[in-house]
């Protein structure tokens, strides 16, 4: 049987999805495991912020990474973490690195402040990555991670549209109360 997991790294509380069958095998329990594993790894890499995204699928001895980043030491140190992790046969690295673009670096600064300035939404910028990741690519900003409710993941999406310069925002925010079903 397989485990997929999806887990959300970056500094935010950990955020896991399964999706499995009714009965627990060890093989599933091995798998659980080394999802634990991969996002331990992940969440240690030192150069990850507010601006990247990572994020896994694990499917039996096979990792697949995906998400955005800035710095492309950051796509190549995922793949290498997780490459040790005892009981990983196969890295697929998905990761995207984001082009290099003046205009997006000022977007990302402006949305951070504008998001996080904000009354109510304050308090997330208060850990060491915050859990709302700013994804800027050629003027469209994609808001990911997890908020404590709806009110605050419609705040930042708001908040995200009245930066200058924004061509749009797409926001994957998911509430905190939603992912725990």
């Amino acid at each position: 049987m397989k485990l997929r997991t999806l887990v959300l790294c970056a500094g935010m509380a950990a955020s896991t999805f399964s999706f499995a069958a009714q009965s627990a095998t060890a093989s599933d329990r091995g798998t659980e495991r080394m999802s634990k594993t991969v996002r331990h790894e992940l969440n240690m890499i030192p150069y990850v912020n507010v601006f990247d995204y990572l994020a896994f699928n694990v499917d039996d001895n096979t990792v697949t990474l995906t998400g955005e980043v800035t710095n492309p030491v950051i796509k190549s140190e995922a793949a290498n973490v997780v490459k040790k992790i005892e009981g990983v046969e196969h890295v697929n690295n998905q990761i995207q690195v984001l082009p290099l673009s003046s205009m997006d670096d000022r977007i990302r600064i402006a949305s951070y402040r504008t998001i996080f300035s904000k009354p109510g939404l304050d308090r997330y910028a208060m850990q060491a990555v915050p859990p709302i990741h700013i994804i800027v690519d050629n003027g469209k900003v994609t808001l990911e991670g997890v908020v404590a409710s709806q009110a605050d993941k419609d705040l930042a999406g708001i908040q995200a549209n009245t930066v200058s310069g924004v061509f749009s925002v797409t926001n994957n925010l998911r509430v905190e109360s939603d992912t725990r079903k």
